[in-house]
């Protein structure tokens, strides 16, 4: 009976994400010839970037696959020049299949060229973060093993304060860039690369909101991550040949998994080195975007514009809006739909879980705050410290398995897991109709004077106040109470709020244990690449921080 129960959950499974396939137009008809290709492509690369982006060059060679500040490129111009780069690193040496390539890049084509021409060889794609100092880079570079790094012209004064002795190549290159350029290298005509007998794995940075980033190796090959994936992508209403815009960054999880989807499906993928809210508008105008992706803090930015640049805006072609890398809150939700329609979801996962909860747009009106539920291939659990669920809208440690965990970091060490299931570090809880709720990280968490106070709780009140734009809570050491609450306020342009209508604002609302007692206004809160807020990991500046009377 268990072998026959097995025997039938593989089956559904299998069907369902047919189904989704079929229903986003990544499989589809093709000629026989075209068929023959793509199988040989897929036995060559397995399911990398290669094999996405080479299905696309044999099934739709003429489409845009690329548009960015340069112009467009078709997909066949990105199998062939991608081709014509692997070739050259392969044939010089400087790159071969088990050997690092580094990713030191914004959003355009270079990176994605580089990174097929890398996923082609067979070789590790390392993505390096634009944000890195100096000292945090040469630590990443030397503990990953980069044997190979690829880096826009701007990061080159960056770069030669590093000890780095592999190869260099430059991207998005001036006229005056320092030779190798990947225009150089992708001229030459080099014999082509033999197929890679394995499969490059992609290692993909934690985002080190609070430290040094860790590397989080990810073998793209597995077969178990096909019914997440496409599962999403149908819940999603993705449909091939649609312009994308991705916004957030692609050597984050987020971005690059979108930019995947893009390329597997037939999709432009819309690229931007820097893109801000009146320039995601105009994109989406230009291009006639159907997806944007992009994290809370675009957002947050484009509803900060004024009313009348918004409504200028010819943002009719979008239909979806997906959101994710950090967290979107209740009051930005919805006034984000009351803009642009019901067509707003909310993605939650973490870098080494992979994608775990999608909230619809229902999702998002009927439940304000949730990250929504899982989807096939995904299970998620609330548990407690020894391991076992909670009850219902109690609150624990979100876990999550499916085939897009990670098997532990690069420089060892992994996250704990339980049955299967891997820590996400998140808090959460689960309402009555199966959604999951996210109040924080774990060590984020304040014990004051006995008391659980979730620093998210408070800055979802505080950012729903009318005269605060944005604004971070978190814990800071106290002699009295082991710990206590500290914010950092951005006031709304031509408002003004003093800390005791704060005060008594959320002592009103939440109860004076979780009023915040340091209180810092500041002009913008400092940010990751992916949008995430750094928590301080001290309090305020002494200077400009008066404790609030409470």
């Amino acid at each position: 009976m268990r072998g026959s129960r097995i025997l039938g959950d593989a089956v559904a499974v299998a069907r369902d994400g047919v189904a989704a396939a079929l229903g986003t137009g990544l499989v589809g008809p093709m000629r026989p010839l075209q068929l023959v290709r793509v199988a040989r492509a897929v036995s060559r690369y397995g399911l990398t970037l290669a094999t996405a982006a080479e299905m696309s060059a044999i099934r739709y060679p003429d489409r845009v696959a690329i548009v960015d500040e340069r112009g467009s490129l078709t997909f066949g111009d990105l199998g062939r020049r991608s081709a014509a780069l692997a070739d050259a690193l392969h044939h010089e040496g400087l790159l071969r299949e088990g050997g690092r390539l580094g990713l030191l890049c914004r959003n355009h084509r270079d990176f994605v060229i580089a990174a097929v021409a890398g996923s082609r060889l067979g070789a590790d794609l390392v993505l390096l973060s634009t944000d890195l100092g100096a000292p945090a880079l040469a630590g990443v570079l030397e503990r990953e093993q980069v044997t190979a790094l690829v880096h826009d012209e701007e990061f080159a004064p960056l770069l030669d304060r590093v000890p780095f002795a592999g190869f260099r190549a430059v991207s998005w290159a001036g006229p005056d860039a320092p030779a190798p350029t990947l225009d150089l290298l992708g001229g030459s005509a080099a014999p082509p690369a033999p197929s890679p007998r394995g499969r490059g794995r992609l290692v993909i940075m934690t985002s080190g909101t609070t430290g040094t980033p860790k590397g989080a190796p990810r073998d793209a090959a597995r077969l178990r991550m096909g019914l997440p994936v496409t599962s999403l992508l149908a819940a999603l209403r993705l449909r091939s040949g649609e312009a994308m815009l991705i916004q957030p960054p692609i050597f984050h999880g987020f971005g690059l998994g979108f930019l995947a989807a893009a390329l597997a499906l037939g999709c432009t993928a819309v690229l931007h080195r820097r893109c801000g809210p009146e320039e995601a508008l105009r994109l989406v105008a230009t291009h006639r975007v159907r997806v944007l992706v992009c994290v809370p803090v675009l957002l947050h930015r484009i509803m900060r514009l004024p009313r009348q640049t918004r409504a200028e805006s010819a943002t009719g072609s979008l239909r979806v809006i997906v959101s994710g890398a950090a967290s979107l809150r209740p009051d930005l939700a919805g006034d984000v739909m009351d803009e642009f329609g019901d067509i707003l979801f909310d993605l939650y996962g973490t870098t080494e879980t992979g994608w775990a909860t999608l909230a619809t747009p229902a999702d998002l009106r009927a439940a304000p705050g949730t990250v929504g539920r899982p989807a096939h291939g995904v299970s998620v659990a609330v548990l407690d410290g020894d391991g076992s669920p909670v009850s219902e809208g109690a609150v624990g440690e979100v876990y999550v398995g499916s085939g897009l965990t990670f098997g532990g970091y690069s420089g060892g060490g992994t996250k704990a897991t339980v049955r299967g299931l891997m820590s996400t570090g998140d808090l959460g809880y689960v309402d009555s109709s199966g959604r999951l709720f996210v109040v924080g990280r774990a060590d984020d968490m304040v014990v004051s004077g006995g008391e659980n106070v979730y620093p998210r709780e408070v800055e979802d009140l505080l950012a729903d106040h009318p005269a605060i734009a944005d604004v971070v809570v978190y814990g800071v050491p106290d002699d009295e109470f082991g710990q206590r609450l500290a914010a950092r306020v951005v006031p709304a342009p031509g408002t003004t709020v003093t800390r005791e209508d704060l005060v008594a604002y959320v002592a009103g609302t939440l109860g004076r244990h979780k009023v915040p007692r340091d209180l810092e206004f500041v002009a913008e809160l400092s940010r990751t690449g992916s949008g995430k807020v750094r928590r301080p990991a001290d309090p305020p500046g002494a200077a400009s921080r008066r404790p609030a009377s409470a």
